[in-house]
């Protein structure tokens, strides 16, 4: 009886401890962050979606965030740019999969663990947990709805053979990880042959610019896109544009992310958002802009969708394969 007594005046001290750990942890980092004051974020982020999340961390916090926002090639290049100058200015990066991949392929980010991690989708945290993503950008398909009735869409890929769809279709002319992905999910050889049929039979007009194409089906020009943002066919929608989106399975997701520079000058306020952008907060937030999210815990926008997770290692291992195919397949052949 006295063994299990002294048994139990041990265990409920380290339970309370086990509990208490975790707080402890988050309290320090946050009094440390609060003491760097700042920190300096690189970021290919929509420019009109980026404020909500900063203000949010800020009030939260009380922590400036110094903002460079570029396209996500300029993110990259400026950011091993300076690494290579030994310029450690920037704290944290937020841009595109492919981008964040080359940034832990050159030695620029560091492992972090955030508290966040088991909340994530799978394929969400990077094996090397060097960068994490915090949204995917999915693309789906949108159509003029003045000029396609719902009843007539496709419900296949190989619906889009059909003769009706001559002369209605059109892609952004930057999507190879798209269509690699749709052809690797056919079988390499049946999908490739698929899109060669598709341009012969049917044509696909080749548009420059994700925005482009979007205002393109709005004004009817492209009555069918294969390749707009989920983001902006709703945001249009949602505005009373005449258009409407709908998915042919699997749809395509390509993830943005953050990372941590292993030579941080703020290590502690970057670490501080990275965790932000990973909680329910900051991931609402996301939803609410129509972006979908990584937290398994926040409701996503698309969760009746089966989506495939762009691979961002094989893209970068595979590129100029699959750019070189994507040429040769949809760019030479179909109109611009």
């Amino acid at each position: 009886m006295h063994r299990i007594q002294d048994v139990r005046r041990w265990v409920l001290p380290l339970a309370a401890l086990a509990t208490a750990a975790p707080a402890f942890a988050q309290d320090a980092k946050l009094a440390a962050a609060q003491k760097e004051g700042s920190l300096t974020l690189y970021t290919s982020f929509a420019e009109k979606d980026l404020p909500p999340l900063i203000l949010a961390f800020e009030k939260k916090y009380g922590i400036k965030v110094g903002v460079w926002r570029a396209g996500s090639e300029k993110v990259l290049q400026r950011t091993l740019a300076e690494a290579a100058a030994r310029r450690h200015e920037v704290d944290a990066i937020h841009s595109s999969a492919l981008e964040m991949e080359t940034l832990h392929r050159e030695k620029i980010l560091q492992p972090v663990t955030s508290p966040y991690s088991t909340e994530l989708i799978a394929g969400a945290l990077r094996p090397h947990r060097e960068w994490v993503a915090t949204y995917l950008s999915v693309w789906v398909q949108a159509y003029n709805t003045k000029l396609v009735k719902k009843e007539d869409l496709p419900r296949t890929f190989q619906d889009l053979l059909d003769p009706k769809w001559k002369g209605k279709l059109g892609i952004e002319a930057n999507v190879p990880e798209w269509y690699s992905t749709v052809v690797l999910d056919m079988g390499e050889e049946k999908g490739i042959r698929f899109f060669r049929d598709l341009v012969r039979r049917n044509g696909i007009s080749v548009r420059t610019g994700h925005s482009l194409l979007n205002n393109m089906v709005v004004a009817g020009e492209v009555p069918l896109a294969l390749t707009v943002y989920n983001f902006m066919a709703e945001a249009a929608k949602r505005r009373g544009a005449a258009l409407d989106w709908f998915v042919l399975e699997p749809a395509v997701a390509r993830m943005s992310g953050i990372g941590i520079a292993r030579r941080a000058p703020h290590p502690n306020a970057a670490l501080l958002f990275y965790d932000f952008m990973l909680s329910t907060e900051a991931q609402e937030l996301l939803v609410s802009m129509e972006y979908a999210p990584t937290s398994a815990k926040v409701p996503s926008p698309l969760a009746t969708q089966r989506f495939t997770l762009v691979d961002p290692a094989l893209a970068l291992d595979q590129s100029d394969k699959w750019a070189k195919s994507f040429e040769e397949v949809i760019l030479r052949r179909g109109g611009r």
